[in-house]
């Protein structure tokens, strides 16, 4: 199985919101038995739930992250994943520098669409601030799935 970890700050919003959207367009396209997808932090705490705009903007798009516990990322996790996304440069520079074994394998998932910018964290925003990064994180899983898929793929 090929797993893809996605990374934020805390694991409460941005990377727990990208991991469901992943997930849905995996299962829509029959490829969840072939790819694991999962999530962390790069500071934070361990089992704090997802923020309840985050569960309550995604639930309303059909997805349910009301079970998500956050974990904070150590090098058990990271081993593991065959692929890791970022929401910011911050995360993939102090990723790589953390560890350097996985360089090759820590991108921004903008890059993954052919872009180059930060996904904003909206933590302490609007619940229009919150739709906005829904809606950028389906339009990035969505044009990078090739790439992601082809990434993670690789040896």
């Amino acid at each position: 199985m090929i797993k893809i970890l996605l990374v934020c700050t805390a694991n409460i919003c941005r990377s727990p919101m990208a991991e469901g959207i992943f997930k849905a367009l995996m299962a829509t396209r029959s490829l969840d038995s072939k790819y694991s997808v999962g999530s962390a932090g790069t500071w934070g705490q361990d089992n704090l739930p997802a923020f309840p705009l985050a569960v309550e903007i995604l639930r309303k798009r059909g997805i349910d992250i009301s079970n998500h516990r956050s974990r904070i990322i150590k090098g058990s996790i990271i081993d593991e994943a065959n692929l890791v996304l970022t929401m910011e440069q911050n995360h993939k520079e102090a990723l790589g520098a953390e560890f350097p074994f996985k360089k090759n394998k820590i991108f921004i998932l903008s890059e993954m669409a052919g872009e180059s910018f930060d996904v904003e964290d909206p933590i302490k925003k609007t619940p229009e601030d919150f739709e906005k990064t829904a809606d950028i994180l389906t339009a990035l899983v969505l044009d990078g799935l090739s790439k992601i898929t082809n990434l993670g793929s690789a040896k």
